[in-house]
């Protein structure tokens, strides 16, 4: 049984007067954004004390898919067992936007009834009772000073990179185990996790005296399972991806009967990450207008708005997700949940194909939207948060910071006060040479260029001097056998129109020039091939992803090798568990349905790019 006293500042009801429930149905418009915020008179805050006689307050909606009948209890680890269709695959490219605008905006549903109140209210409560201050902190919210000057904002940093384990992931986990019953413990938990999640659960399994099996795939980075392993944890390196960690993670929790602890998926693991938004409403003092939060799976942001959206229902909740994992915003742009056939890996920390059922069904109650963001503007929310404070974030972790700068600029906003939640800051050390390459490129404070020029004398000082006062970064040319040749270069830009008046004097001077800096495929590839442009009979050009592990080139060269020649080989670590590839391979026109036949049993995600302007410019 649950007693709940609420105290309520200056409000005569605790329910906001239009329904649904928790929705405030206020709409972006597409060309502009007024905003609504909260006035000190609307602020509410409620004091509960709770006395809880059962692990968690009891929690049911009509609104969740084949979960409807679960109990959703800690004693009970079946919650998110029950089979589900398969889900409907989409490109992650299917559903691309403006950085900073606010896309998928989900559509509500028009049934909701009573049910709502109910669930509402078990969230909150048991956020209220929740035990993860046995091992976490109540992480500072900082006023990013610099950040806010230059956006004209108060942009506040929720710093959950501080926590013990350096991310928010031993909030949920912590919650979950703190609430198994006893016996359950002793036989011990166990869970599927590359990083921070592990971490989560290893320092709560020893906090709690149990024993911890982490699987992780064989391509896990030393670093990140020796950290699980000093925590005490067992650790199982398995399979070459999660899917298969998590394939055996679940097969040896029935085995020996341990719990299996999900990453998100799970109401108790929802309201642990919940309290992060708790902290926010106690700690932002004045009128708040939007928090902006990092978006994997869906458990941090889930948790947030079942938390802010109920006792603040003014307060935007914000999703934020890399353009190449966006699998939130494409779930609530179709209104039901899909799967990735793909997904991007610079941001480890967010990279899953598909979110959780649980937190698609909060999200698309509750959230306001998704914004969407490149790797370059990652890169710069990283270098931001280094100058701020001398933290480095992971990835993921600069993710809402970055979506946080792109909203202000996209919508012209200024004078409020905007929340970004901060992750984690585990960040792998060998990602940090690509952070450093596209910091300034995604602060616009760099661009890549390329521009042909005829193969004479004199041309390429002709080229200089039309670059003028630009500082030149990086520069690439080669003579060419052909008549024209390719310079590729990179200069510094302070200003946009700077930037378009060299352009102007290069195609002034009968110098075509492009602006590649928007080319994924020109910074990780092409920028290390210039030599001299060939084209290749039957060149066929894809980009693979390898697991990092010993053999996955073999098996790859044994795959094509030598059915086909080989013609174009490149690599560079970037610091993420899958190697990006960029290969050349001379396959006839009749014979691509057996490559693609050898490409698919690799089981190694790959893409076709033959076609890309930007390499049929500067390679063939």
């Amino acid at each position: 049984m649950i007693f709940v006293k609420l105290q309520l500042v200056e409000v005569t009801s605790f329910t906001p007067p239009q329904p649904p429930l928790l929705r405030h149905k206020e709409r972006v418009p597409q060309t502009s954004y007024p905003g609504q915020h909260i006035s000190k008179k609307c602020i509410i805050w409620p004091w509960i004390t709770a006395a809880v006689s059962k692990p968690t307050a009891e929690i049911s909606s009509p609104n969740v898919t084949c979960r409807e009948n679960a109990v959703v209890s800690s004693s009970s680890s079946s919650f998110g067992e029950v089979s589900s269709p398969p889900l409907k695959k989409v490109s992650a490219n299917s559903l691309q936007y403006p950085s900073g605008y606010l896309g998928a905006a989900p559509e509500r549903p028009k049934d909701e009834g009573s049910g709502d109140v109910r669930n509402a209210m078990g969230y909150l409560t048991n956020i209220f009772s929740s035990k993860v201050y046995d091992v976490a902190i109540e992480s500072p919210l900082q006023r990013a000073v610099k950040l806010s000057k230059r956006l004209g904002n108060d942009v506040w940093l929720k710093r959950e990179d501080l926590q013990p384990v350096f991310s928010f992931k031993l909030r949920g986990a912590y919650n979950m185990m703190s609430k198994l019953p006893k016996e359950q413990l002793e036989r011990g938990v166990i869970c599927s996790s590359a990083g921070n999640h592990a971490q989560g659960v290893a320092l709560a399994a020893k906090r709690l005296e149990c024993s911890a099996v982490i699987a992780m795939p064989v391509t896990t980075p030393e670093i990140k399972w020796q950290s699980v392993k000093s925590l005490g944890a067992t650790v199982v390196l398995v399979g070459d991806t999660y899917d298969e960690a998590q394939a055996y993670a679940k097969k040896r929790a029935k085995e020996e009967g341990r719990t299996f602890i999900p990453p998100f998926d799970h109401p108790d693991v929802i309201m642990g990450q919940g309290t992060v938004g708790m902290e926010i409403v106690r700690q932002m003092r004045g009128p708040l207008h939007a928090i902006f939060v990092p978006v994997g799976g869906g458990g941090l942001i889930s948790g947030v708005a079942a938390f802010v959206k109920r006792v603040s229902p003014e307060v935007k909740i914000i999703g934020v997700e890399p353009f190449d994992a966006n699998a939130m915003a494409l779930s609530l742009h179709h209104g039901e949940r899909v799967m990735l056939d793909r997904v991007g890996g610079f941001a480890d920390g967010v990279a899953v194909k598909e979110v959780g059922e649980e937190t698609f069904r909060l999200c698309r109650e509750l959230v306001d939207g998704v914004v969407l963001v490149s790797r370059d503007a990652v890169c710069a929310s990283i270098k931001d948060m280094f100058e701020e404070q001398r933290s480095i974030l992971e990835p993921a972790g600069a993710l809402a910071l970055a979506g946080a700068e792109a909203y202000c600029k996209y919508y012209g906003l200024k004078g409020k006060n905007i929340v970004a939640i901060t992750s984690g800051a585990n960040m792998n050390f060998d990602k940090l040479r690509v952070v450093t390459e596209l910091a300034n490129v995604g602060r616009q404070q760099e661009a890549m260029l390329a521009t042909i020029l005829p193969e004479q004398p004199g041309s390429f000082k002709q080229f200089c001097e039309l670059v003028g006062p630009m500082n030149i970064t990086e520069l690439k040319y080669r003579c060419s056998s052909e008549k024209e040749a390719v310079v590729l270069y990179s200069v510094a830009v302070r200003t946009v129109s700077e930037l378009g008046a060299m352009k102007q004097r290069m195609e002034s001077s009968q110098l075509r020039t492009y602006n590649l800096t928007a080319s994924d495929l020109v910074k990780d590839h092409l920028r290390y091939l210039m030599g001299g442009r060939l084209n290749v009979e039957n060149e066929v050009l894809c980009k693979f992803t390898f697991p990092e592990r010993p053999g996955a080139l073999m098996k790859f060269l044994h795959t094509f090798s030598p059915r086909w020649n080989i013609s174009l080989f490149h690599y560079r670590g970037q610091g993420e568990t899958g190697a990006n590839i960029l290969v050349g391979i001379q396959v006839a026109e009749g014979e691509m349905e057996e490559f693609h036949r050898r490409a698919s049993s690799l089981k190694y995600d790959y893409v076709l790019v033959t076609d890309d302007k930007d390499f049929q410019l500067l390679m063939h």
